[in-house]
């Protein structure tokens, strides 16, 4: 296949999805074909299905922030290293799944489940499982060494490598401590709000919007001038984003979420939304929630307790507000923003994806 161009007055954002996932099928592809080992097929493949569904935000935003430093004509580079993203995205979901013991992704098993089912034939129930994880940590693996090799063959030239590699790198040593960061939150029930927007910060706002920006921004050559407003750009939205994802795990409709709403809950996540209730709640609300969220048997109807609890304390309206302020933020960064027209027209049709939205 070959990959689409684009024309670099017009940010298409299906035609960008398309282009990137164009690279992701070719590298997929050739590696099921050149390796003699028989298992690797599987891998990919289990990989490829795994990859498909997502959004594409970062691809997303590396394509938009390459246009909107100037871009060029040449998309390949581009393209690769939005593709790069991705690859590596999937190896930080896979992870996350297993860290969270998710039972779905995308309304489908996750890859721990997945790969747990198809050994499950003649082993026990601990074989099974303990299988099924360290598959998938596995699978991860591989997807990270992957991400590299995209990167790698990007045809970057030296000038553009030594101005990509030191952000990617500054990107994966964020979300791992964003990662880390909440992994140490979950079950430890806080009312710190901004403790939780730390986690936001370092787990999404930068990872899923800054950098991303700016490693096209990069490709393209950009000035610090830019750099500085893509983070004005980024960060309140990205926290926006967050905040959204966490109305989305307890009210969110399963069908669209592909998760359950009791997922987040059961497993304790301390989010902006729970600290906010805490810090308004009395104390006998305050030991319901404690009670109840974090507990792995919690059903339907505590879930309904706790949103009643949630709505009791306004913090539900109060996370839709910062939600709100934030994407006002965002736009406002636009305003005097050193971008193209064609990028700013895009970068508000992404506010309000990625703010605006019941995945």
């Amino acid at each position: 296949m070959t990959t689409p161009t684009l024309n670099p007055g017009l940010l298409d954002a299906d035609a960008i999805r398309t282009s990137v996932d164009v690279v992701l099928e070719d590298f997929l592809t050739a590696k099921t074909r050149t390796t003699p080992q028989h298992h690797l097929p599987c891998l990919s493949g289990l990989l490829k299905d795994f990859l498909s569904g997502g959004k594409r935000i970062r691809p997303l935003l590396c394509v938009t922030g390459w246009q909107a430093a100037g871009g060029g004509e040449d998309t390949e580079a581009v393209f690769r290293v939005a593709a790069c993203l991705e690859m590596f995205h999937a190896f930080a979901l896979i992870h996350d799944d297993v860290m969270d013991d998710s039972d779905t992704r995308r309304g489908r098993p996750t890859i721990h489940r997945t790969l747990a089912a198809l050994c499950a034939d003649g082993r026990s129930p601990d074989q099974i499982e303990r299988f099924g994880v360290s598959g998938a940590v596995l699978l991860g693996d591989l997807a990270l060494a992957w991400s590299d090799e995209l990167l790698h063959s990007a045809g970057l030239t030296p000038a553009q490598f030594g101005s990509v590699l030191p952000l990617l790198s500054q990107m994966r040593t964020e979300v791992m401590l964003g990662q880390y960061l909440d992994l140490a939150a979950t079950g430890e029930l806080t009312d710190d709000v901004e403790a939780t927007l730390t986690v936001v910060r370092y787990k999404t706002a930068k990872y899923t919007i800054e950098r991303p920006l700016h490693l096209g921004a990069a490709i393209a050559g950009a000035g610090p001038e830019v750099m500085e407003a893509f983070t004005a750009y980024a960060l309140p939205l990205g926290e926006a984003f967050q905040l959204r994802d966490d109305l989305l795990g307890v009210y969110g409709d399963p069908e669209s979420t592909g998760k359950s709403q009791l997922d987040d809950l059961r497993a304790g996540k301390n989010t902006t939304l729970i600290a906010l209730a805490l810090r308004r709640s009395d104390s006998a609300q305050a030991a319901r929630l404690r009670s109840l969220i974090g507990n792995p048997l919690l059903d339907e109807k505590d879930a309904a307790t706790v949103q009643d609890i949630f709505a009791a304390t306004t913090a539900r309206q109060s996370v839709e507000q910062m939600i709100d302020d934030r994407r006002t933020q965002a736009l406002r960064t636009l305003d005097d923003a050193p971008f193209t027209a064609e990028a700013v027209d895009a970068l508000k049709r992404i506010a309000r994806m990625a703010t605006v939205r019941n995945s």
